[in-house]
Order: structure tokens, then sequence, then C-alpha cells
């Protein structure tokens, strides 16, 4: 009789594990499919430091979240919109856009992580916000991954063309009636998307290398944009499996784990790039 019900509970955690396993790597496969094609242009226009920017206000979010006790997707998403489009406003106004993002993204940080500890009553593990935890991601948590990464894939299929010849050159872009701001908007508001459904999975401190590593891991191997979007979304959706499984089985924090995995496919890209022998002309 106890071997029985040894074997049940045996089964019954199997089928735990297995259940937040799936929806962990759903998650981030999710996750990979948006921040795949969405580096791309992160790493085209060198926004490195505007996605930096943008994902430390997550923290701001989450301190307002709390303080309002609404979800924190919708006060992460208007604390990262509100950034992106201070900073677009004001990029070269009155200083250089560098300094810009450096306060911008800093002070977010800072105000953020002060503002959650004056919240009464409230006690967070900061940790969390700060580097992810995919694997506490419930099912309402994968829903509202889900659909912000399909929203952010299905603006970038409708919007390519466009995006792609003002990345390329903005005056040619004007010349042909793209509206250049509008389309910058729409770029920076689907960062903020992503970033939102990205900090339960990352965190805020890794979200950026999300969309840069795998981009920049695409782009010495690739030949066209659409090549490098598709590259860039195997090696994010490799990064996540990879790190999910290294913090499985070596019990390592999962969102590091999932960024290191990345890194080490952006080095394996350069060395087989740097290694290939030239053309002989």
């Amino acid at each position: 009789m106890n071997m029985i019900i040894d074997m049940i509970k045996q089964g019954i955690a199997k089928v735990i594990l297995d259940d937040f396993l799936w929806r962990s790597a759903l998650a981030g496969i999710a996750l990979a499919l948006a921040s795949g094609p969405l580096g791309c242009f992160v790493v085209w226009r060198r926004m490195a430091y505007f996605g930096d920017a943008t994902a430390h206000a997550a923290i701001l979010g989450v301190a307002l979240s709390l303080a309002f006790s609404i979800s924190v997707f919708i006060g992460v998403m208007v604390a990262a919109l509100a950034m992106a489009f201070m900073i677009l406003s004001l990029s070269g106004r009155m200083f250089a856009v560098d300094t810009l993002l450096g306060v911008a993204a800093h002070g977010a940080l800072a105000l953020g992580l002060v503002a959650i500890t004056f919240i009464p009553g409230v006690r967070v593990d900061l940790s969390a916000y700060l580097f992810g935890d995919i694997l506490a991601v419930g099912r309402i948590d994968l829903l509202v991954i889900c659909m912000g990464s399909a929203l952010v894939l299905l603006v970038l299929w409708l919007r390519w063309e466009r995006l792609l010849l003002l990345t390329l050159n903005v005056d040619l872009a004007a010349a042909r009636g793209v509206d250049t701001r509008r389309e910058s908007m729409i770029l920076v508001g689907i960062l903020a998307v992503l970033v939102a459904v990205a900090i339960k999975i990352v965190g805020a401190l890794l979200i950026t290398a999300m969309l840069i590593i795998p981009a920049a891991a695409a782009r010495p191997i690739s030949r066209t944009p659409e090549w490098m979007a598709g590259v860039a979304v195997t090696a994010a959706v490799i990064a996540v499996v990879g790190g999910l499984s290294a913090s499985f089985y070596w019990d390592t924090p999962t969102g590091p784990s999932i960024v290191v995995v990345a890194s080490v496919l952006f080095a394996a890209a350069t060395l087989l790039t740097i290694r290939r022998p030239k053309p002989k002309h």
C-alpha cells in the first residue's frame, strides 16, 4: 500500500514538474520569437542604450503597479512607454543622446528601487524583477507573454518594409512617403511591450541582452535582413532551451543562464566568421 502511495506521489510530482517546465519553456520561446526580429532593429539602429533605458524603467513600473495595486504588466508597460517617448522627444534638443540615455536609465532604475521601499506593507523579492524568474511563470503569465509577443510580431510583419527603409536611410524613407516619426514611435512602442512581457522571464537588467546578443550573433552569418531575423530567432530559442536546461541540472539562476548561452552562441558565431577563409580575387 505504501509503495502504491509513493508511486502516486512521484507521478503527481512529475506531472507538476513537467507542467511548470513546459510553461517556462513556452514562455521563453514566445519571448525569443519576438525578441529575435525586434533585436535586429535594435542592433541595426544602434539602440542598445535606448533599450537599456526602457528596460530599467521597468523597475519604476513595478513600483507603480505595487503602489496602485494594478497588474505588474500594465505598470511596467506604462513606465516603459513613458520612458521611450520621453527619450524620443528630448533626443538631440538639450543633451547628447548617450548622456540623456545614461541619465534616464540609471535615474529610472534608482528611482524605482527607492520608491518600492516607501510602499507600506509591501515586501517583494527584487531579484525576481531584476534578473527574472521564468520558473515561476503561471498560466495567466504565459497567456500575457504569448499575447504580447504575438502583438510585437504582428506589428513587425505589417511594418517590416517601412521600418527597414527607415533604418537604412531616414531621408530616403521620408522621400518615399514614410512618416518617419510615426514609425519610430511604433518601434519604441513595441519595444516597451516586449519589455513588459520579458521582465517575468529575464528581468529588467537582462532584457536588453536578450534583444541584442541573439541578433548580434546572427549578424555576421546572415546575408539578408530577413535571414538575420530568422537566425536571431533560432539563436534566442536555443538560448532559452539551453539556459533552462542548465538551470534545471546545475541549479543556476535561470535568467542569467539564458543570457550566458546566448553569449556562447555569439562567441561561436564571431569565431566562425574570423576563421572563415577570405575569398580569393
